[in-house]
């Protein structure tokens, strides 16, 4: 089977550690000045298992948890009830909550396809069409650092790779001026940071790159990426001078994976110079374009995000804001329409951008959070919210999420909630399934896609995940 599998250190029995114990060592001493003279980009282009059309990733984050019953899934009977309890016993969520709490936003069918879409999110719904609604999403608890683990990088708890990270080890990058995974984040970290791009046990050189898009200037979007007081000729002569004691450091440790990442990393620096510069200077488009997106911060980023994937960048997450600024506890009819205005426009431009430059069949499209939130109002506690009663607490047991481009079927609602929007019933997609349904589209088998590490394969979904097959166009 054609697995992609590294870490072959890790098995006593493996070829370097074969050659080293035979033969005095002369085995291995001819097989590390091989390696050393024809290193491998760890990002060089790799065959996928089977044909997908989506070629990048683009995953629009809106960390903190939107609420699914104020954005793409309405909830007529939450009207009916509003104020009162609900006819069921309500879920078990972080906080306790009370009532049932109506949507404050107006639903409306877009497209042909007449799915609705909440007032708060126009422009997105303009491109309903080439959108593909789940709305049977589930995780696995009601807080933040777990299922920001669980959808970054298929597990709650304990350290795993990023799902950008597992892309750009399956497939290597198609620009190698550029990193594999970058990772946009306005103002600082999300909650649980950098492990939410990080790369686990793979090689270093698969991490995300995190760039901190409240800066306009490239200086300060990407540091150092400008070198004052040397030329390019000499700046290449450095390098070369550096990579080759790295190398002939590196072939006395048998292909020690940390010491190539920083290789690596070292020869991509260079590289990123003029490439970079490029990519995130927004003042190179026409200015219609930069008018289509609109003005701030996040028409920026998700600009940049469609300027990244067209240079073959394999994933670029754009996240919403540090922290997890989706988290309206209080104030959701206030706060959720000034965050959805702040990226909407940008949205629904990258949609119709992707689309008219022929992107979009090959650029996978997602939105979503890390859980939804509570058709029921969340009740006052000191510590927990302002004690205002108009917020909703986190939810696990169903949301929603979107897909569009890279093979999705658009015009497409899949699975659904409750009739009040609690819990996923019908066809639900879990985490895992959604992950497994990714690597498709992206032409990689979740059970193929694997890393030999600590004496079994990893995978992205573990032993979990079954494919959304209706999703697929």
């Amino acid at each position: 089977m054609n697995h992609h599998r590294i870490g072959v250190e890790d098995v006593v029995g493996s070829r370097r550690e074969f050659l080293r114990r035979v033969g005095m060592g002369f085995g291995a001493l001819g097989l590390a000045g091989l390696e050393a003279s024809d290193f491998v980009n760890p990002l060089r282009l790799k065959p996928a298992h089977n044909p997908g059309k989506a070629k990048a990733v683009i995953h629009l984050f809106m960390n903190g948890g939107p609420s699914h019953v104020d954005t793409f899934d309405p909830k007529p009977m939450l009207d009916r009830y509003a104020g009162r309890a609900l006819p069921m016993e309500n879920l078990r969520t972080e906080r306790k909550t009370g009532a049932a709490f109506a949507s404050p936003f107006s639903f409306k069918r877009y497209g042909q396809c007449g799915n609705p879409v909440s007032e708060i999110f126009q422009h997105t719904a303009r491109c309903i069409d080439d959108i593909a609604v789940i709305r049977s999403m589930h995780a696995d608890v009601p807080n933040h650092e777990p299922s920001l683990m669980l959808m970054n990088c298929g597990e709650a708890r304990l350290i795993r790779p990023s799902m950008g990270s597992w892309i750009a080890y399956g497939l290597g990058s198609a620009n190698q001026n550029l990193p594999g995974f970058i990772s946009m984040c306005p103002g600082g970290y999300p909650i649980q940071e950098t492990q939410n791009w990080q790369s686990g046990f793979l090689p270093g050189v698969y991490q995300g790159t995190y760039v901190d898009t409240r800066h306009k200037s490239i200086d300060k979007l990407i540091e150092n990426v400008r070198n004052a007081t040397q030329t390019s000729g000499q700046q290449q002569r450095q390098l070369e001078f550096l990579q080759a004691l790295n190398r002939k450091h590196l072939s006395e440790r048998f292909g020690d994976s940390k010491l190539e990442a920083r290789i690596a990393s070292y020869e991509l620096a260079y590289r990123m110079q003029l490439d970079a510069t490029d990519a995130f200077d927004i003042e190179r488009e026409p200015a219609h374009i930069r008018k289509m997106y609109g003005e701030g911060t996040h028409a920026r980023q998700i600009l940049i995000a469609r300027r990244l994937v067209e240079r073959g960048v394999r994933m670029v997450q754009v996240w919403h804001g540090r922290g997890q600024p989706w988290d309206n506890h209080d104030d959701i009819a206030k706060n959720h329409r000034r965050l959805a205005q702040e990226c909407d426009q940008a949205i629904g431009a990258l949609l119709q951008d992707l689309k008219q430059r022929g992107m979009l069949d090959e650029t996978l499209v997602i939105w979503g959070g890390e859980f939804g939130r509570t058709p029921t109002v969340e009740l006052p506690r000191p510590g927990a919210n302002a004690g205002r009663i108009n917020g909703r607490d986190h939810n696990h047991w169903g949301f929603s999420m979107w897909l569009a481009g890279g093979g999705v079927k658009g015009g497409y609602v899949h699975g659904a909630t409750d009739e009040f929007g609690f819990r996923a019933e019908r066809d639900r997609v879990h985490v895992h399934d959604l992950h497994a349904t990714v690597l498709h589209l992206l032409g990689l088998d979740h059970e193929r896609l694997t890393f030999r590490h600590a004496g079994r394969d990893f995978r992205l979904t573990d032993v979990h995940g079954n494919l959304i097959r209706e999703l697929i166009a």
